[in-house]
């Protein structure tokens, strides 16, 4: 009976994240600035849908009755582009937006006098609709490749690059998860012990517009592929190895490796000495 119950909430569960998701953010008067605790709860949006298999992402901005129907237009596109920017910057893949428009304003159906500024108030907004794949895509298995634990331990040269696979960030942060926190001090050990190696930590980013960073959502600044090389470094350094054989820096969106979203969002060792003899 137990394993049943729990069966029939897994179904529900995962009927439930295949349905549209939907979010609304709202807006001062005349303006396209998103408020800080709108921003907030958008954020909060954002980390809730990461983990969904998204087909198509739609944003609709609106405006109140108020203003010219040329203003109003203008605002609300303003609004919906405002909100297309806060995914890119928090990367997530632009080829999901398939809808960024600014429907206007909304007409108001006054029933009470004392309703009308709270009415104005929420038809000040834009609408976010998230749709997933029905059923959800199935996993691609990639074929197997020599572990970055392997290619540590073997011969290496100076140029010599190395993804450091299974080390996951969770999306817009600079954090790790639980699981690639072992990996990585598993990695951190191999590189303890090889002390011929000097190497520099690279971060890089996936979705952004061009070669612009994106934003960490901790610190709110946009500068996550470093932040992310800079983590890997104190975890490196504080699981043994030398600081003087390591640097690291951030490179933005400069090198997208042209396959899914999520492999841009990556970490590389590159090798730049090799040391014959240490003491």
């Amino acid at each position: 009976m137990k394993s049943l119950f729990v069966l029939l909430c897994f179904s529900f569960q995962l009927a439930f994240a295949q349905q549209a998701v939907k979010h609304e953010v709202y807006f001062d008067t005349d303006e396209y600035d998103i408020p800080e605790t709108e921003h907030s709860r958008l954020l909060l949006f954002l980390s809730q849908i990461e983990r969904l298999d998204i087909r198509k992402i739609s944003i609709y901005g609106f405006c109140d009755d108020r203003g010219s129907d040329s203003y109003n237009l203008i605002l609300s596109q303003q609004r919906a582009d405002e909100i297309k920017s806060v995914f890119s910057n928090n990367e997530f893949d632009q080829s999901l937006i398939t809808n960024v428009d600014g429907k206007g304003e909304i007409l108001v159906n006054i029933i009470r006098e004392d309703d009308l500024s709270k009415i104005r108030g929420l038809n000040r907004k834009v609408e976010i609709i998230v749709q997933p794949y029905d059923p959800p895509r199935p996993k691609e298995v990639k074929p197997k490749n020599p572990t970055t634990e392997d290619l540590l331990k073997g011969e290496l040269k100076e140029g010599d690059k190395i993804q450091l696979e299974n080390i996951l960030f969770r999306t817009g942060y600079s954090y790790l998860t639980k699981d690639s926190k072992l990996v990585l001090d598993t990695i951190a050990k191999i590189l303890a012990d090889r002390k011929d190696i000097y190497f520099t930590i690279e971060g890089h980013v996936c979705c952004t517009h061009g070669t612009r960073d994106a934003m960490d959502r901790r610190t709110k600044k946009r500068n996550l592929s470093v932040a992310r090389a800079k983590y890997v470094y104190d975890y490196l350094a504080k699981n043994g190895v030398s600081r003087y054989r390591m640097k690291f820096v951030g490179h933005k969106r400069k090198f997208p490796l042209g396959d899914a979203p999520e492999l841009d969002r990556r970490v590389e060792i590159l090798v730049t000495k090799i040391v014959k003899s240490y003491d």
